[in-house]
This record gives C-alpha cells, sequence and structure tokens, in this order.
C-alpha cells in the first residue's frame, strides 16, 4: 500500500472553505474546487515511495500493471486504472454537460486526432477514448440540475413565466414556441425542440433571459420557488446566457448528506453547490451546452445528449453481511464503499475487486493487509495494488473522533 499525494485544482467555482474545513488545515487563499485522487495523466496523484521518492501513479501503474491492476481488470480496461475519484467542493455552478457513450468517445476522438486538431485546442471535443459515467456522493446539502424533467412540468414552469412576461410587456415569442414544443406528443421530441430553441437562439434567447432576470429581481425571494430561484441565481452568475432558462427544462435535485446520484452517458447535468465525493470512469470527455464560456459545439452535443425524461438516478447503499457501505452504480468501472469506525470497533473488510484508492474524510485508520499495514489520518489517501488483498479496516486505537473512510474500487461485475 502506498500513501498519495493529490492534486488540487483551482477553478473560480470552487469553495475557498469547504474542502480545507473537511480536512481540518489552513485554507490556500483561493478557490479549492477539485481534489483529484486516480491516475488520470492530465493531473496523476503521486505515490510516496520508500526513501521519500515519488512517482506519478499512472507512471507507477504503467512500470508495473499486472501487480497494480490485476488480470481481470487489466482484461476489462487495458493496462491503466479504470476509475478517478474527486473531492469536489462547489461554490457556485458548474457548466451544463453531458458526457459520450465509450463507442461516442472512441469515434469522436479517433475523428479529431485524423483531423490533427491539438490536444489543447479550444474547440476540441474529445480528450480521450474513454466514457465518463459519475456518482456524486454528498458530503453536505448538495444541490444540482440532472436530466430531464417530465415535459408538462416543464410547460407548467415556462407558462407561468410567459404570462408573467406578457403582462411586464415583454416578447415571449421565444416562449412561446418552447411551450408549444412541450406540449407536443413525443415528449423526448418536445425536450430536443424546446432546448435547441433556446440553446441556438442568439441575440432572442439572451434579450429573453435578460428580461426574465430583471422580472424575477423585482420579486420577493421567498415567493420564486426553487426552480426559479435557481434561474435568478444562475442569472446573475452567467448574464444571457441560455443554460439560464434551459434549467428549467430539468430535474432540479438536492441531495442530503449520505445520498448519492448517477449520471449515465447522455445525461445532461450541471453540478450547482455543495461538497462531495465524485467517483467517475477515468476520463475527461465533457461536451458543454450552457453555464460557460467555454466552446459549444451544438452539433456533437444533440448526437450524445440523451433527450428523454428522466427521474434522478439515486443510488441507494446497500449493507453487507459484515456491515459494508457500499453504493454500486450499474457502472463497471467503480463502486464507492463508506467506513465508519469509532475506537473499540471490529475492523471491517475493504470490498475490493482488483486496485483500490482510499481516502480518510475524518479521524484515523489503519489498514492492514497480509503483506503491510498504513495508518491514514484526516485527509491522507492510498493507493492500494490488487496484490494487497484483503484489506481489514481498523479503527486506531484510542482516536477519540470516529474514523470515516471513502474507498473507490471496480464494481466486480462487467456491465459493458
Amino acid at each position: 500500500m502506498y500513501r498519495l499525494k493529490n492534486v488540487l485544482r483551482p477553478y473560480a467555482w470552487g469553495s475557498d472553505t469547504a474542502m480545507a474545513e473537511l480536512f481540518g488545515r489552513e485554507p490556500s487563499g483561493g478557490p479549492e474546487a477539485e481534489l483529484w485522487i486516480g491516475a488520470h495523466p492530465d493531473s496523476p496523484s503521486s505515490v510516496l515511495l520508500p526513501g521519500g521518492a515519488e512517482q506519478p501513479l499512472d507512471a507507477f501503474i504503467e512500470a508495473h500493471p499486472g501487480p497494480a491492476l490485476g488480470d481481470e481488470a487489466i482484461r476489462l480496461f487495458g493496462a491503466r486504472l479504470p476509475f478517478l475519484a474527486k473531492v469536489l467542493a462547489a461554490d457556485s455552478a458548474l457548466s451544463l454537460q453531458v458526457h459520450p457513450t465509450r463507442e461516442q468517445a472512441r469515434a469522436g476522438f479517433a475523428a479529431e486526432n485524423a483531423a490533427r486538431i491539438p490536444a489543447g485546442a479550444p474547440g476540441r471535443n474529445y480528450k480521450d477514448d474513454n466514457h465518463k459515467p459519475e456518482m456524486i456522493y454528498a458530503l453536505t446539502a448538495f444541490e444540482a440540475l440532472c436530466g430531464f424533467r417530465d415535459p408538462r412540468d416543464a410547460a407548467r414552469l415556462f407558462l407561468g413565466l410567459r404570462g408573467k412576461l406578457a403582462a411586464a410587456g415583454a416578447d415571449t415569442a421565444l416562449l412561446d414556441r418552447v411551450v408549444s414544443a412541450l406540449q407536443g406528443p413525443d415528449g423526448s421530441a418536445g425536450l430536443r425542440t424546446a432546448f435547441l430553441a433556446l440553446l441556438e437562439g442568439g441575440a432572442e434567447s439572451a434579450a429573453l433571459v435578460d428580461a426574465t432576470a430583471g422580472l424575477l429581481a423585482g420579486l420577493a425571494p421567498g415567493s420564486l420557488g426553487p426552480e426559479f430561484t435557481t434561474v435568478a441565481w444562475l442569472a446573475d452568475l452567467y448574464p444571457q446566457d441560455p443554460g439560464t432558462l434551459i434549467s428549467l427544462l430539468l430535474n432540479r435535485v438536492t441531495l442530503k448528506p449520505g445520498q448519492a446520484l448517477c449520471l449515465p452517458a447522455g445525461q445532461i447535468h450541471a453540478y450547482l453547490r455543495g461538497l462531495g465525493v465524485e467517483v467517475m470512469a477515468s476520463s475527461d470527455n465533457v461536451l458543454r451546452c450552457g453555464l460557460t464560456p467555454k466552446h459549444v459545439d451544438i452539433a456533437e452535443l444533440v448526437k450524445v445528449c440523451d433527450f428523454s425524461p428522466l427521474r434522478p438516478p439515486l443510488v441507494e447503499p446497500r449493507i453487507s453481511e459484515v456491515g459494508q457501505e457500499l453504493y454500486c452504480p450499474p457502472f463497471a468501472e467503480f463502486q464507492l464503499q463508506r467506513i465508519e469506525l469509532r475506537d473499540g470497533d471490529e475492523p471491517v473488510p475493504l470490498d475490493q475487486h482488483g486496485p483500490a484508492v482510499v481516502l480518510a474524510g475524518s479521524g484515523s485508520a489503519v489498514l492492514d493487509s497480509p503483506r503491510s499495514d498504513l495508518a491514514l489520518r484526516r485527509g491522507g489517501s492510498a493507493f492500494i495494488p490488487c496484490t494487497e488483498e484483503p484489506v481489514l479496516v481498523h479503527p486506531a486505537a484510542g482516536s477519540r473522533s470516529p474514523a470515516v473512510l471513502f474507498a473507490v474500487t471496480t464494481s466486480g461485475h462487467d456491465h459493458n
């Protein structure tokens, strides 16, 4: 087992304090958005080797693929760590986005390589050839937009907005087209038409966002409801951005601490605010569609986006016979285990399938395998090669506070 040193990404939407408070350290003085724990080549963790040397985790795995990953993980995912874990601390909205399927990622990546589009080009869609299903586990109340809501519900929201804007003398022609589409007989087709009308509306869409923001600013905040409170907040963050109104097409979700939400390929989503542990397939493929100044490729987006109405796909924990608290979305690349132990508790086995990474969110614990042991304190993390199985997690002796750890490994099932 190896301690890890992880990369902290300071995106502007990150919280200045949430991650520091979680790990009991001083803030850095700027936004702390994502802590990457894994071997993605863009920001790999470093393995702390005996003698004080360090090696990027992706290079470590490349040098020792069999012992690090195991034959089954290599067969399913190739000689790379199949998952990436992050601590995500959002103080402001992330972009509206979707992720491709594996087949779409492979085709898009190959096509952009053939076209010789530079890897860092602003107009590049595909950074790698992998899909990126995700799951977010809420450490605090966590707000998000996730998947398209029932079109009849969306039509109700837009009709209410239309009435207020018409009474104020605003141009509602674009809203009329959106409502007409949502009231049509084919729900998915209506959502697609309404989405594109707002996204491609140009000056008309920008003017509608301005008019909506002005209208909402004149209403009492408590009278808006969660959807229009979100619209008002987004309009302040992203003036004239069509994503502000597209949010009304989407499910507005607030996760309680301990709840988890999974996001399959093609599902439009945006994280709004909160602190959580995010787990995903190891990829950085993102197609944006609003709430961003970055590149938006509408033609490619429409190919990838799933316009079917969706109930937010919550992931319920499963408690095993030996007390393991497991969050298992329908993706082969990852599952999440939450472990909570107090001094004197019996050890809990790590549910491990091949390689694993472990993060101590609070307290102290000891990872114990037949080959070695490793103590982890709050904020510490480790990489566990497949050759270290089985691992028991013990509470640290004399610890006054409970140890809470998060472990990520593959699901142990071939969902592909």
